[in-house]
Formats: C-alpha cells, sequence, structure tokens
C-alpha cells in the first residue's frame, strides 16, 4: 500500500528540484501540459526536433512520450529521445493516445515499446488493450472499456513490457503485473477537458523524476490528478472553469488537502 507520506515527501521534491521534463506530446495539449508541470512545481521543455531530441533528453530528468498528433518526424523524434532517455536509466513515461484507431498508430506504439522500453506506460482501457490485441478498436482517443474490465491486459502489458502499467478512468489502476493499486480520487467531469490524460501522464512524469521507484512514482502521479481533479470540480459550473480551477488546486495542493481527500 502506498502510504501519504511518500506522496508528500515526492510533491515537496518537485517542488525542491523543479526537474526538467522534456515533453514530445501532442499540439492540442502542449499549454495544458506546460502549465500543470509548472504549476506542481516541475520545469516543462517541449522539443520535437530530430536535431536536438538527443540532447535535450541528455539533460531532463525524465522523458514523455505522447503519439496524439502523430507525424513521420516527430516519430524519428521519439525514437531518438528514447533510446537516448533508455541508455541514460533516465525515466520514460508512454502515452499510447488512440492506440488500435489506425493500424500506423498501432505500428508506432509496438515500436515504440519495442525499441524504447518505456518505464511507465499510462493510457485509458480502451488503449491499453489495443496495446496487447491488435484487433482491438478504440473510438479515436475516447475509451469504450472501463478500467477494471481491461486490468488483466494490463497486468499482462506490464509482465510481457517490464513497465509499470496505468489504467485511467473512473477508478485508476496501477499494476507491475504482480501488484496493483488502485485510486479512486476524481471526478466525471474530468473526462470533459481535453488533454486531462495527457496532463497525467505528465504528471506522472515529475514524480518519476524524483522518485526511483516507478510503480509509487505512477501511484503518487494519479493520486494528485484525482485529488486536484475532484476538488477543483466542487467549485467549477463547467469543464472551462474546471480546466482553470484545475490549475490553481494543483499550484496549491498541499499536505492537508492530500491527507484530507486521498482515497487509494
Amino acid at each position: 500500500m502506498i502510504n501519504t507520506e511518500s506522496l508528500i515527501r515526492d510533491l515537496n521534491l518537485i517542488r525542491k528540484q523543479s526537474p526538467l521534463i522534456h515533453n514530445i506530446t501532442n499540439y492540442v495539449v502542449m499549454n495544458n501540459t506546460a502549465n500543470a508541470l509548472l504549476a506542481m512545481g516541475a520545469s516543462p521543455v517541449m522539443a520535437h526536433s530530430v536535431d536536438e531530441a538527443a540532447e535535450m533528453t541528455n539533460i531532463s530528468s525524465s522523458l514523455v512520450i505522447n503519439i496524439g498528433t502523430l507525424d513521420a518526424l516527430w516519430v524519428e523524434a521519439m525514437l531518438i529521445a528514447g533510446k537516448t532517455a533508455l541508455n541514460k536509466s533516465t525515466p520514460i513515461v508512454f502515452d499510447p493516445v488512440g492506440a488500435g484507431a489506425t493500424s500506423y498508430r498501432s505500428k508506432v506504439c509496438k515500436q515504440l515499446i519495442e525499441e524504447c522500453k518505456p518505464s511507465i506506460i499510462r493510457g485509458n482501457a480502451s488503449e491499453i488493450i489495443a496495446l496487447l490485441d491488435t484487433q482491438a478498436q478504440t473510438k479515436g482517443v475516447d475509451s469504450t472499456n472501463t478500467s477494471g474490465f481491461a486490468l488483466d491486459s494490463a497486468k499482462t502489458l506490464a509482465c510481457n513490457t517490464k513497465a509499470i502499467v496505468v489504467i485511467s478512468g473512473e477508478i485508476d489502476y496501477i499494476t507491475d503485473g504482480t501488484t496493483d493499486e488502485t485510486v479512486k480520487n476524481g471526478n466525471p467531469m474530468m473526462a470533459k477537458v481535453t488533454g486531462m490524460g495527457c496532463t497525467a501522464t505528465a504528471v506522472v512524469a515529475a514524480f518519476a523524476a524524483v522518485n526511483k521507484n516507478l510503480f509509487e512514482a505512477a501511484t503518487h502521479g494519479m493520486s494528485v490528478m484525482g485529488i486536484c481533479g475532484e476538488v477543483a470540480a466542487a467549485y467549477s459550473k463547467g469543464n472551462g472553469s474546471l480546466q482553470v480551477n484545475f490549475l490553481d488546486t494543483l499550484f496549491n495542493i498541499n499536505e492537508e488537502m492530500v491527507r484530507k481527500n486521498i482515497r487509494l
């Protein structure tokens, strides 16, 4: 069981160290992701060029690879950055956005997992299932399955890849293939804000930058996402205000808020 003290410790470490998080992510979420990382005290950089991918990864504390808006040159940069991070033992958090939606997307996912060996894989239920079953179809970037439905697939994926696998949903599941953890925080309105899942990936990467126990890091990241979303939703009138209130809550999250709200 993950304890509250270790989460608070890691949150304080992020604010103290301000780790550089290299994001190769998609057009839709760059602003959201960068602001979320800044809000929690990390330092974001969005560098997609093949000409600087290796150099930027070399000075970063963790790497996010997000395939939301795929492009051949970006895939090349992802592979360069991923292999650089792998060689340095820098944590890689992979977000297989829309895995299974197209054959190209599924092919890229397979290549990135095989060649870069991500440390943590975070996706919704349909994406996680699609990483194992090439015949599975997803509805764009939205999940057509509940998170619990994908748990067996996540365990198998974790065993096959040696990665920590995170399934986002009404309940978040984190597994290493043997041990499972659940995070029960969150609010349904979060699904109406584009890029919340991608933001979760970046938040997990920030925790992975300060905690070598990647199972803990993934659980801490998903807990903070859920707590902030739940608290912010309580005083939001809709998805527009939730987006702003979420960032403010992430900026202000403290020990008292964690202890009061965490539900593992």
